[in-house]
């Protein structure tokens, strides 16, 4: 069943944790509260053995506007408020930057128009499917602002330098058939189809894959973004032979001689850091 809180709605539906952003008369724009709940559902999620992986969506015509303009005004000045709300105990400020430490896949399912904070929520996600319809604008510098939220590292990683910073300079509106032919999204479909095209990609992963493993591989990837080739390379050898002692690989080769789907763990045993 669906609770809603803060304006974002919480379900598992076929072990997804599918969160909603349900403040449609405003885009979506972030609220405070919404900042604190959305983090709440995440963490709600991560303990839950029953919930594979975490979508996002929006509620009506946007995913996300961003900030909303109240907590923008009161950020801004020499009075401005430090926006304690972003200071994480997790290693970083950037806002939801926590995601990328979240041992679970998080897919955005972008309905509508991604904007400032919105479009760091998506740019924060693993995966992002998108809607035809949707679209997306970086936002900062049309407000006098900068590449916020480690979006200046984060943007060129994922579509190149070029690129990103013609999306972070010009603040331009960019459609979901450019988004994916750049690299910023990995699927366009129906928007009918968005949530339901989400929830099939992760019933896939259920079906064939360890979590342990979809875990350390979503680990290594963003800690070896930061790495030399060496370092990178001395550090998967550490993981790789303690994934072969693990029980899942076990597993992993007996379900594949006894053709049969793999009975794998669930990610909150453990996985190497």
């Amino acid at each position: 069943m669906g609770e809603t809180a803060d304006h974002l709605k919480y379900e598992v539906r076929d072990n997804v944790a599918l969160i909603t952003l349900t403040r449609p008369e405003a885009l979506n724009a972030l609220s405070l509260d919404m900042i604190d709940g959305i983090r709440a559902a995440v963490k709600r999620a991560t303990a839950d053995d029953a919930v594979f992986a975490l979508v996002f969506t929006g509620e009506g015509r946007g995913f996300s506007a961003g900030m909303d303009m109240g907590v923008l005004q009161n950020s801004t000045g020499a009075a401005g408020n430090p926006r304690p709300h972003f200071e994480a105990g997790d290693g970083t400020p950037a806002l939801f930057g926590y995601l990328l430490g979240t041992p679970k896949p998080v897919i955005c399912a972008i309905n509508g128009v991604a904007a400032g904070g919105g479009f760091v929520l998506a740019m924060m996600s693993d995966l992002r499917f998108a809607a035809e319809e949707a679209t997306f604008i970086t936002v900062f510098s049309k407000r006098g602002l900068i590449a916020e939220h480690a979006m200046s590292w984060l943007l060129p990683r994922q579509i190149g330098t070029s690129r990103a910073l013609d999306l972070l300079w010009s603040s331009r509106k960019v459609d979901a058939q450019e988004a994916l032919r750049i690299g910023l999204v990995d699927r366009v479909v129906p928007a009918a189809d968005l949530v339901q095209a989400a929830i099939d990609y992760v019933a896939m992963l259920k079906a064939n894959v360890a979590p342990r493993a979809v875990a350390t591989i979503k680990t290594m990837v963003y800690r070896h973004l930061s790495m030399d080739f060496v370092a990178a390379s001395e550090d998967c050898e550490r993981i790789m032979r303690a994934a072969l002692k693990h029980p899942d690989a076990v597993e992993g080769g007996a379900s594949f001689v006894e053709r049969r789907p793999p009975a794998f763990a669930p990610v909150s045993e453990g996985f190497p850091q």
